[in-house]
């Protein structure tokens, strides 16, 4: 396997779920973890002494408000500072809550507010840190970029017109980053993800019915686990990926097959 050791990951959005299960899969090989949280700093602060406690890499953790993409600048310089290389960024974060309200539910509900605020936490973040980061990473002479998107641009799930469609667009903007950035020696990739037992997915109010199709629909009977996720953002950063870019990795457990 390659050797990983020493490099450096960015991720969006780790303190908890899918970013937090990546982050420690990165780690566990040896890579150093900076990454983003909304709001509580004092559990980012406790992950990352965790992390370099366990692993022995170097751990920090940054805020950042996805809405805010202006904040991405400042958020790289401050990472430079702590950092002598960035290998690899994983655009994760995301919103739900109070943000989503007009962009989460049906068709005839969705409002023009919520809708933009999805399309950027969803694809100006992965715009504006790539961007950012594909500065660091020709230094170095490459990397790997990975968006997280979800295969709910390919089927029907209730109320997520407005979260699908942008997971569409990002798996789309990352196709062209992928062309453009690939005589950087920088893959660009995506991971869609099937409904994964997250606290983001529990926020959603069919959140019960929503793992029952899943179990049911799903050819190994069960729902996705962050881990599942963690494991294919990480191959696609490996050099064993090294000829794959522009592409939709799908992890589903076959619920969009059946």
């Amino acid at each position: 396997m390659s050797n990983m050791k020493g490099k450096t990951l960015v991720i969006t959005g780790a303190t908890k779920g899918i970013g937090q299960a990546i982050a420690e899969k990165f780690a566990q090989q040896g890579v150093n973890i900076a990454f983003t949280y909304n709001s509580n700093g004092e559990t980012a602060a406790i992950l990352a002494q965790e992390l370099e406690n366990k692993y022995g890499v170097k751990a920090r953790s940054y805020p950042l408000n996805i809405l805010e993409p202006d904040e991405f600048k400042p958020l790289f310089e401050a990472i430079d500072a702590d950092f002598d290389r960035i290998d690899f960024f994983v655009s994760n974060a995301m919103i739900y809550g109070r943000p989503v309200v007009g962009g989460y539910g049906k068709f005839m509900r969705l409002k023009p507010r919520g809708l933009n605020n999805i399309y950027t936490a969803t694809v100006n973040a992965f715009v504006v840190g790539t961007q950012e980061a594909a500065k660091r990473m020709e230094k170095v002479g490459g990397g790997a970029v990975v968006t997280m998107s979800s295969t709910g641009n390919l089927i029907y799930i209730e109320n997520y017109a407005g979260h699908g469609t942008n997971k569409a667009a990002v798996e789309a903007m990352a196709r062209y980053a992928a062309v453009e950035l690939g005589e950087m020696n920088i893959r660009v990739n995506a991971v869609s993800g099937g409904p994964i037992d997250t606290d983001a997915l529990k926020a959603f109010t069919n959140y019960e019915e929503v793992k029952a199709e899943t179990i049911k629909r799903s050819a190994l009977n069960r729902m996705g686990s962050p881990n599942d996720i963690a494991g294919a953002v990480y191959f696609l950063c490996t050099e064993e990926a090294s000829w794959i870019t522009g592409q939709t990795i799908i992890v589903d457990g076959g619920t969009t097959f059946r």
